[in-house]
């Protein structure tokens, strides 16, 4: 992700009028720190995530790291039955496969199963946030 600086901005209200400046220095400064923190972020997401993941042959986990560009700010499990597992139904048929409501059971569960990035999340979130902290203040400097 690019940072953007804004142009000056005039603010007018019934007590006068202000002009908004956006600090020159703030781009060069942050944005390799932001980068750096982004990769970090999403390798953390990849790798915490991995617990969590449904494990059969190990191919969803492969599947995330080969559809993640890290830096990108998108972690992707990219399959044609990723999204099915993340949200635990059970398909059937031959292709294409109809969707039921009948819920998936997975093995290594309750750990393993669906929405294992939002179960992560909310175990882990305070973790990646302060490395990535760590990071975009080492890198700029601060």
């Amino acid at each position: 992700m690019k940072i953007e600086t804004p142009r000056g901005t005039v603010v007018k209200t019934k007590a006068g009028a202000v002009t908004l400046k956006w600090n020159p220095n703030f781009q060069p400064n942050w944005q390799g720190a932001f980068d750096k923190a982004q990769e970090y972020i999403d390798n953390e997401v990849l790798r915490l995530s991995d617990p969590y993941l449904p494990m059969q042959s190990g191919m969803l986990k492969k599947l995330g790291i080969l559809g993640t560009i890290p830096g990108s700010g998108e972690v992707v499990w990219n399959g044609p039955y990723a999204r099915y597992l993340y949200y635990g139904k059970l398909m059937v048929g031959r292709a294409p496969k109809k969707l039921t409501d009948t819920n998936l059971t997975f093995h290594g569960a309750p750990k393993r199963g669906a929405f294992w990035f939002e179960r992560m999340k909310a175990d882990k979130k305070d973790q990646i946030l302060r490395g990535a902290a760590k990071i975009a203040q080492k890198e700029s400097g601060t």
